[in-house]
């Protein structure tokens, strides 16, 4: 049994990443794409196979269909709440993109309906399915590096010109597109969610992009243990992407730690000795979609939920917060029993069949 997905947005990440990795899955396939330009998803379906082309205006019908079991959604942050609450009311399956929502009242609403629809809502962490991320959190749960204290995380780029994640009305900004893979990371390194944050932003005056967003979040997350995450997001530096965590007894990196265009790669020290592990590159998105795409199967809820991106929104709401006003903001989160484990791990190739434009 294959599940449709409908891809809602043909913007770059459903041309880039997640159309090629569902043609990689063996349990999922589009059957339409949701979009406001006819000429580039026609290109797009083409190319994908896909059989069906819908407007926006024309979506809760295609909700209605039997077309479609799920929909993934990879529209701006600040429309997701408002398709993915749609989705659900119909019976669909909801994997949305993170973060989650723009704020705590639309993501409660989004699980709200998912919940009282019997659907699932599943937050897009493609990460909690590749081996090395996984791999990592299985060291610091069997004591490799004793109990872990510390965790400093960089995951910066060049954001180009004209993109909508340099938008404030969208919710744009490199805390809200790369710095929750940090929080997200560190969050379950330590197994507890935080309960304060402190920040500091820049906003360079001489660069166009900035002119809504920031260009650099600097945070730190206190976590009720005394664990402490570091971290700085960028849309105006090098391309970075790392993480490493000390503890009692050693510590590791993940280098590269976040993307999904090259193989993460792992660096323990203990006792003097270090050991390094070259994990195979996959297909993060078709990881993940065969995943979602099991669990639904199955019947078995995602680890992933809408409490989970709902967790890093909070997360993500108090560090703005207290970059904004200079003042450290608390955090309330209930802590939560599920983690990443080895068996969410998939590994399918990577593919160079993409159309992007």
């Amino acid at each position: 049994m294959m599940i449709k997905y409908a891809v809602v947005g043909a913007g770059r990440i459903s041309q880039q990443a997640f159309l090629p990795g569902v043609g990689q899955s063996t349990n999922s396939k589009v059957t339409a794409i949701v979009t406001g330009d006819r000429d580039k998803a026609a290109r797009l379906a083409e190319f994908h196979a896909v059989g069906q082309i819908v407007g926006y205006d024309r979506y809760d019908a295609l909700l209605r269909s039997s077309d479609v079991d799920a929909v993934y959604i990879a529209l701006p942050n600040h429309l997701h709440a408002d398709c993915a609450v749609r989705a659900a009311r119909a019976g669909k399956h909801v994997l949305v993109e993170k973060p989650l929502a723009t704020n705590e009242q639309d993501a409660l609403a989004m699980i709200a309906a998912a919940r009282e629809a019997g659907v699932f809502l599943m937050t897009a962490y493609r990460l909690h399915n590749e081996p090395g991320t996984v791999a990592v959190l299985e060291h610091i749960r069997n004591g490799a590096i004793g109990r872990p204290l510390f965790f400093q995380s960089v995951f910066s780029f060049q954001a180009p010109q004209e993109n909508h994640r340099l938008k404030a009305a969208s919710w744009g900004g490199p805390l809200q597109d790369v710095g929750v893979y940090c929080v997200n990371a560190a969050r379950h390194i330590f197994a507890e969610e935080p309960i304060e944050a402190m920040a500091m932003a820049r906003r360079p005056t001489d660069d166009p992009r900035f002119c809504e967003v920031d260009a650099s979040v600097a945070a730190l997350l206190r976590f009720p243990s005394g664990g402490l995450a570091q971290f700085v997001a960028s849309f105006g530096a090098g391309a970075v992407d790392n993480y490493r965590v000390v503890g009692t007894a050693g510590d590791l990196e993940l280098d590269p730690g976040f993307r999904f265009e090259t193989a993460t790669r792992l660096r323990l020290r203990r006792d003097g000795e270090v050991s390094e592990t070259q994990f195979p590159q996959t297909d993060h998105f078709s990881a993940q979609v065969e995943y979602f795409s099991d669990c639904i199967k199955a019947g078995t809820p995602p680890e992933a939920d809408g409490e989970e991106g709902l967790a890093d929104l909070r997360a993500l709401v108090a560090i703005e917060t207290a970059a904004l006003t200079g003042q450290p903001q608390t955090i309330t989160t209930r802590p939560r029993a599920r983690h990443p484990t080895p068996d969410m791990v998939r590994v399918p190739p990577v593919t160079d069949r993409r159309l992007v434009f």
